[in-house]
């Protein structure tokens, strides 16, 4: 059975814990909330992005662009969204599962498939598996501007549109809730689920709906990754609320638990000193 002095250790270790994990949650909350609220304020843009797109593209149905069409798929590429560092939950784990399992039923050869990794926990999980990391994205910032993630999503679409694979698919968490984030696999090249606009608005092309659909396309491909980063942080924040809020859960019913036992210990030792004062006494009488 374990000493007083070795329960008393434990509850104060146990304390402090707690206070930590409490700190990190009260921390994560609020991050929380500013990142749900950056990913919902974006998506009125990418709707509208998305108007526009559909509206140009249902009129210019022979263009050739290349962010259009179907191709023959020789080479994949999957751009992951993961975090920096861990004690969030199954943040990291889910979307890296889900990675695995499609690469593992789509392509027989490492040769088939090249990664993009935003996030330390990704870029890591591949390196150390030997799998091609082409370019990587870490130490964002907890509320992400376009401009730390522009280099990755450019070269990400520019080498699609130079043929260097043929499709991207894009894996994270879907922010549903505080306490739901779904993994989420979306295909971002090429843009082929573009549907033609169902708003009344007209629009004028000048100089051409080619020519702006040359510089759009990979406009609307680099927001869709930003937004799915956006998405994926406001879904970070709250696995890490709640991861905290399960530990700070945990570490009370330890420190209840282990006050129990020292209060049991303690009394089993004052109960042990009466008996052996009365003993003593017994025996001088």
């Amino acid at each position: 059975m374990a000493s007083l002095r070795d329960i008393k250790s434990r509850i104060t270790s146990t304390k402090k814990t707690s206070q930590i994990t409490k700190a990190m949650q009260m921390v994560s909350a609020s991050k929380m909330n500013r990142a749900e609220l950056n990913a919902k304020s974006f998506v009125p843009y990418m709707a509208k992005i998305q108007e526009v797109v559909g509206a140009i593209a249902s009129g210019t149905s022979d263009s050739g662009h290349s962010m259009l069409k179907s191709r023959p798929v020789a080479k994949t590429a999957y751009l992951v969204i993961t975090a920096d560092r861990g004690l969030a939950g199954a943040y990291n784990s889910n979307v890296l599962r889900a990675v695995t399992n499609a690469i593992r039923e789509r392509h027989t050869s490492n040769d088939q498939f090249v990664i993009f990794a935003v996030g330390r926990i990704g870029s890591d999980f591949f390196t150390k598996r030997g799998i091609t990391v082409i370019e990587s994205a870490v130490g964002l910032p907890d509320q992400p501007s376009f401009a730390d993630i522009k280099e990755i999503a450019r070269k990400a679409v520019g080498m699609f549109t130079e043929g260097t694979y043929d499709e991207l698919y894009m894996y994270y968490n879907h922010y549903v809730s505080a306490i739901q984030q779904d993994v989420t696999e979306k295909k971002v090249l090429p843009l082929t689920d573009i549907t033609p606009s169902s708003a009344t608005t007209s629009y004028e092309f000048e100089p051409s709906a080619d020519a702006i659909l040359e510089v759009l396309l990979p406009q609307y491909a680099e927001s869709l990754i930003y937004g799915a980063l956006l998405d994926g942080k406001a879904s970070e924040h709250a696995a890490r609320m709640t991861a905290m809020k399960s530990a700070t859960d945990n570490a009370s019913e330890l420190i209840s638990s282990l006050t129990l036992q020292f209060n049991r210990a303690r009394q089993a030792a004052i109960t042990q000193e009466i008996t052996e004062i009365v003993g003593g006494v017994a025996a001088l009488e």
